[in-house]
Formats: structure tokens, C-alpha cells, sequence
């Protein structure tokens, strides 16, 4: 069943782990996954959820007040990777354009790379997912946030999915 769910839950920026489900041959997404495996449950509701904006490839950014914004993956992307074991996260200072690769994840399952939300400059990168990169598991949208950024182009966030969005999204790449 973790083969199951780890299928049907990679994306694009998940491509790396498909090497290991379809070692011993081809097969059809319908054999991994009987359908009754295939209806799951979406849930980001969090006290931070309301402001949250999320990308194709699974990370989510919430702009303060004061117009930096805190980035991380989604609780879908920390589902289909496993238990965290790495953070490879940016300097600060490094400049990101939109969709610029940032650092990566590894788990006992697979890695993936982390892609910028938006274009801005580091400020900040959680340092405690150093020695607790369980943290991205346990809590995404609170502790184990990625990094922090300025917002370069405001404009940017009108082309990245609010909660209700990226759930329909989800169930897209389900199907």
C-alpha cells in the first residue's frame, strides 16, 4: 500500500522516485492502485491555511505583513515523500527567480528538488530541519517551514493556486 500511495501522489518535482516503483517492469497506474486506494482525504486546514498560496510542484508560500514570505511543501508533497532525512536548503542572500530550483528533500523513499514560489532573495532558512528534518513531516505549515524570502514581483502570487485551487489540482493528478 506505501507503494501505492507513494505512485499515485508523485508530480513532476517527484519524478525521481518513479525509477523505483517501476523497476520490475511496467505497469498500469489501475494494477498499483485498485480504486478503493485512490479517494483520499485533502486537508490543509491549519490557523495559517487562509493565506496560504501553493504551486504545481507541491510547495506553498504565506506572505507576512511586512511582505516576506515563508515557504515549504505541502502536507501532499510530505505524504508522498515519507519521513524527511535531509534538507538541502539555500544560503541566505541567494537570489531566486520563479521556479528556480532552491535545495532538495531526501526521505527513505525518495528525493525531491524544491522549486521558488516566487522571485526574491533569501532571508532566512530554518535551521533547525538541520539536525530535525522530521519537522517538514510533523508540521509543514507551522515548524517545518523552508525558508523565507522577500517578494520581488507581487505580481507572481496571482499565478500560484489558493487552498480550494490546488485541493482541485490534487484530485486532477489523482485521476
Amino acid at each position: 500500500m506505501s507503494a501505492c500511495r507513494l505512485f499515485r501522489c508523485l508530480s513532476s518535482n517527484f519524478s525521481t522516485a518513479i525509477p523505483l516503483l517501476t523497476r520490475s517492469g511496467p505497469h498500469s497506474s489501475h494494477r498499483l492502485c485498485p480504486k478503493s486506494y485512490i479517494q483520499r482525504s485533502f486537508s490543509s486546514s491549519t490557523p495559517f491555511s487562509a493565506a496560504l498560496k501553493f504551486t504545481d510542484k507541491h510547495e506553498w508560500i504565506r506572505v507576512e505583513e511586512d511582505g516576506i514570505g515563508t515557504v515549504g511543501i505541502s502536507n501532499f508533497a510530505q505524504e508522498a515523500l515519507g519521513d524527511v532525512v535531509y534538507c538541502g536548503l539555500p544560503d541566505v542572500g541567494t537570489q531566486l527567480a520563479q521556479q528556480d530550483e532552491f535545495g532538495a528533500l531526501e526521505s527513505v523513499k525518495a528525493a525531491s528538488e524544491l522549486f521558488s514560489p516566487l522571485t526574491g532573495e533569501v532571508v532566512e532558512v530554518n535551521s533547525l530541519l538541520a539536525d530535525k528534518p522530521g519537522l517538514v513531516n510533523k508540521s509543514c505549515y507551522k515548524d517545518g517551514w523552508l525558508m523565507k524570502m522577500t517578494i520581488a514581483k507581487p505580481s507572481e502570487l496571482d499565478s500560484l493556486m489558493d487552498e480550494a485551487a490546488y485541493e482541485r489540482y490534487i484530485r486532477s493528478i489523482e485521476d
